[in-house]
């Protein structure tokens, strides 16, 4: 059952979100009930996955024997020098 809720959120958050929510193809109330969702459940497996997230799981591999522990760890030393 819907119910209607009332929010009050800064004018620019909101057109930001409009935007985002047309570009999504979806309404503005759908992407704030999805989000609630997500953030309310305890079970992972509940959780929907984006069509285009699950599409890009996995493409990358890495390489086993490379430290990239290390290598995050040396550039950002050379970073912030």
């Amino acid at each position: 059952m819907d119910t209607k809720l009332t929010l009050k959120l800064n004018s620019e958050i909101i057109e930001e979100a409009k935007l985002y929510a047309k570009e999504s193809n979806t309404s503005l109330s759908k992407l704030i009930e999805n989000y609630l969702s997500a953030i309310t459940s305890n079970n992972p497996k509940k959780r929907k996955v984006n069509p285009i997230v699950k599409s890009l799981t996995g493409i990358i591999t890495l390489d086993d024997k490379k430290d990239y522990h290390q290598s995050y760890t040396k550039y950002l030393i050379k970073k912030y020098k």
